[in-house]
């Protein structure tokens, strides 16, 4: 595998789990890393990368898929309910199924073996560099003029990254926001899968138009009067989906 090597960031030293019980692999993430500037703690097997998450809290998580002990679904699954670090998952296999399973329990992105290093590299330092524009308090214009949005019994809160639902907050994950405020900043428009995949996630994401459809459908569980029937996020047929609020 090959060796990337950068200049390290003085500024913040985000710190990196690596989950991968393949030994040579396992340390040439963790050499690489290094060499990027990250702290980087490693475990070898699901039971360890849950205790390695709880004390050290590190700021991303590379998470093989086909772990020892736990399997790498059931680490995701269990994690995402503890905190909302990103999590990055390896597989062996390319497989759409696995892919959406991934997501739908809590993973940010998918990378699939055999894999360049630089584009591992590459992946890391978006999403890290998201959890940043976030912890910042980054807002889009047009939400920063109007930072209190009113859909109904429907709240867009920007000023504190809240939605809240007839007064009540509603517990959306960080990329569910950013997906739910880029539609309804487009209001009435109907938007293409890739159109929002390349706004919300970034064009150097990879994990697939299916990712939307995922979000998607946890954000109507979480805001539509009717999941089974939605009235807010409408799916338009042969284009994508459409905020009518």
């Amino acid at each position: 595998m090959e060796i990337f090597s950068a200049c390290y960031n003085l500024d913040m030293v985000n710190k990196v789990l690596v989950v991968e019980d393949e030994a040579a692999l396992r340390e040439a993430l963790a050499y690489n890393l290094t060499r990027q500037g990250y702290e980087v703690k490693t475990a070898n097997d699901g039971r360890a990368a849950l205790d390695s998450a709880r004390k050290n809290h590190p700021d991303l998580i590379i998470l093989d898929l086909m772990l020892p002990v736990l399997d790498g679904i059931e680490v995701c699954r269990i994690l995402r309910q503890e905190m909302s670090v990103p999590i990055l998952m390896l597989t062996a296999r390319d497989d759409e199924l696995d892919r959406v399973v991934g997501l739908e329990i809590g993973a940010d992105d998918y990378i699939t073996k055999p894999f360049g290093m630089r584009e591992l590299m590459a992946r890391v330092k978006a999403h890290l560099r998201r959890v940043r524009l976030d912890a910042s308090g980054n807002k889009s214009p047009e939400l920063s003029e109007h930072p209190v949005k009113i859909f109904g019994d429907l709240e867009l809160d920007a000023a504190r990254r809240e939605v809240r639902r007839s007064g009540k907050p509603v517990a959306l994950k960080p990329k569910e926001y950013d997906l739910l405020s880029f539609l309804a900043l487009h209001q009435g428009q109907a938007l293409s899968r890739e159109t929002i995949m390349e706004q919300v996630w970034g064009w150097d994401f990879s994990g697939g138009s299916r990712t939307v459809d995922v979000h998607i459908s946890w954000l109507r569980d979480k805001i539509e009067p009717d999941p089974s029937f939605p009235t807010r996020i409408i799916t338009v047929r042969g284009a994508g989906y459409r905020f009518e609020g």
